[in-house]
């Protein structure tokens, strides 16, 4: 089956991938309202660093499940049903959020954040649905460019805690679930599905049991656990290790969290299209490299502003390239039916290596030397091993299997 081109559709994949990103980028906000304002519960709440990291991991944990059920419903209904759907679900849970906020209840924000965790799907549904708009060869373009709605946590970081000062907690939430529903709205009037897309009418379970026995699902999952999992963790955790560590503010926490989302998003895109350009393999290999030196250097705390956010800016650039070289490769790699189903539980997995950083950083925290060092060196030692596996285990040229035929 072929995939159109920009040329023989009048120009529509772009219009469809510029509202791909931006739906993207409006949920990745709404996914991302805890973390931001994580020190002023912590502070208004009192929660301990096991508490508040907790907090800020749920909607991380959830997010990354429901991109396993998501990816293969994409493949069945398209992903204008599914962004329409997605954004309007995640209504409801940001105005929870913002209200179970504004009574200071912890346990009702730990209940409030796991359905908010169904913002964070979002992403298993824009990579198929940037597949079918785009020809094999302009895919890491494709799909770097649909990363780019990651910006959402930068946008987060960024005015989420201004927000609140200019307009109040709860109506901070209001004014993000009214952008969702306009969002939705926008996709109802503008967005189509790709003219080459037919719906995959097989049931749910037995495509992810397909998808499961393919070898790439879970060598690509492993990688971007790592990639992915890493810029969730930083963009969700860094205003409490900025705060923690250097002093700052809320506000000036999340300006400093929003340049580095910033910065991975722009790398994104760069990433997929080097991978298009070059194998997928070596960007990885580079993008590993990176980011194992960047975060050894961040445990020796380089001092503010200068080089600590050249330290966090450059690491964030190395996962980026990360993030979009993965995604890449997986296109190229996945047998085009299951694209959904691959895409599902490979974004899964990203979203599950966010999850437990956030935890491990809370956890092994040093109150009397002030430092993560822990948490840290374990991001370089799993940096490393992703290295190793990346250059010794996977080849740089494979053609994807067949959906039907397992590789062994």
């Amino acid at each position: 089956m072929s995939t159109p081109t920009t040329r023989d559709t009048g120009g529509r994949p772009a219009v469809n991938l510029a509202l791909a990103t931006w739906v993207s980028a409006i949920n990745f906000w709404a996914w991302n309202m805890i973390g931001p304002l994580s020190t002023s519960y912590a502070g208004d709440i009192s929660l301990s660093s096991t508490d508040a990291s907790l907090l800020v991991a749920t909607p991380i944990l959830v997010g990354a499940l429901g991109r396993i059920v998501v990816g293969p419903l994409t493949d069945r209904f398209g992903g204008r049903v599914m962004f329409i759907a997605i954004s309007l679900a995640s209504i409801v849970p940001v105005v929870a959020v913002g209200a179970a906020g504004a009574a200071g209840s912890y346990p009702l924000l730990v209940v409030s954040g796991f359905f908010l965790g169904i913002a964070g799907t979002v992403f298993a549904v824009g990579i198929p649905f940037a597949n079918n708009w785009y020809e094999a060869s302009r895919r890491g373009f494709a799909t770097g460019v649909f990363g780019m709605g990651m910006v959402g946590t930068a946008l987060s970081a960024f005015f989420t805690p201004r927000f609140v000062n200019w307009f109040g907690l709860f109506t901070t939430h209001v004014i993000v679930a009214v952008a969702l529903g306009l969002t939705a709205l926008l996709c109802v009037l503008l967005m189509r599905n790709a003219p080459g897309f037919h719906p995959n009418t097989d049931r749910v379970l037995p495509k992810l049991k397909t998808a499961a026995k393919l070898r790439v699902t879970w060598e690509m999952s492993f990688l971007y656990a790592v990639a992915f999992g890493g810029f969730v963790a930083f963009s969700n955790y860094l205003p409490t290790y900025i705060k923690t560590i250097y002093g700052f503010s809320a506000v000036d926490a999340g300006a400093r969290t929003a340049g580095f989302a910033l910065a991975a998003v722009l790398a994104r895109p760069v990433g997929g299209a080097l991978a298009d350009r070059f194998a997928p393999k070596y960007v990885v290999l580079a993008a590993f490299a990176g980011t194992a030196v960047m975060a050894f250097v961040a445990i020796f705390q380089p001092s503010p502003d200068l080089w600590s956010a050249a330290t966090f800016i450059a690491l964030a650039g190395f996962l980026g390239v990360g993030t979009g070289g993965v995604f890449a490769w997986v296109a190229r790699r996945a047998p085009s039916r299951s694209v959904g189903s691959v895409t599902g539980i490979v974004a899964a997995a990203g979203g599950l290596g966010g999850y437990f950083p956030p935890l491990v950083m809370g956890g092994t925290y040093d109150s009397s030397e002030n430092d993560y060092t822990v948490g840290l060196s374990l991001l370089v030692v799993t940096a490393v091993i992703a290295l190793v596996f990346t250059a010794a285990r996977l080849h740089a040229h494979e053609p994807a299997p067949s959906a039907k035929e397992p590789t062994p």
